[in-house]
């Protein structure tokens, strides 16, 4: 038990990593778009940012998923990668089919990897909804002052 313990935390941690890596490059790529004016407040350019981070995000959890498959490998719970993947999606994402199951020496992993799969969709969730959020006040601030909103004119550029 307690080697999985260490296991499954030592993954989680790695999990964490990996997220607030993809979270980081996310938010600082969105950064860099706004600075240049190429968010555009309109319902078609929300989307298109909401379409573009949901694919980033899901790009990270899957990654994610995989690492949690590789070490289902590494101690030998699966033979194959894809049933390991498959597995750790039901996992992850806290499904539970059950209709496949773990040894009884490595169950505990995959309800580790279940919490850490609770845990970082709801970042996930979070960190899509603070963007929405933002692109939502900044369409609102447009539509009130549509020459001088956030600092930019309409086209984008500084005031």
């Amino acid at each position: 038990m307690i080697s999985n313990l260490f296991i499954g935390l030592l993954t989680t941690a790695v999990c964490v990593a990996i997220q607030c890596l993809i979270m980081a490059r996310m938010l600082r790529t969105l950064y860099r778009f706004e600075q240049k004016g190429r968010l555009q407040p309109t319902m078609l350019g929300i989307s298109r940012v909401l379409i573009v981070i949901t694919l980033i995000i899901l790009t990270g959890n899957l990654l994610q998923i995989a690492l949690w498959a590789g070490v289902f490998m590494i101690v030998d719970e699966f033979q194959a990668f894809s049933i390991a993947f498959y597995h750790s999606v039901v996992n992850f994402s806290t499904l539970g089919y059950g209709d496949m199951v773990m040894s009884e020496s490595r169950r505990l992993l995959g309800a580790l990897e279940a919490l850490n799969g609770v845990l970082m969709i709801g970042l996930s969730t979070g960190a899509l909804f603070t963007v929405l959020n933002a692109l939502m006040q900044r369409a609102w601030a447009e539509r009130e002052n549509p020459t001088h909103a956030g600092g930019r004119t309409r086209t984008g550029g500084a005031r």
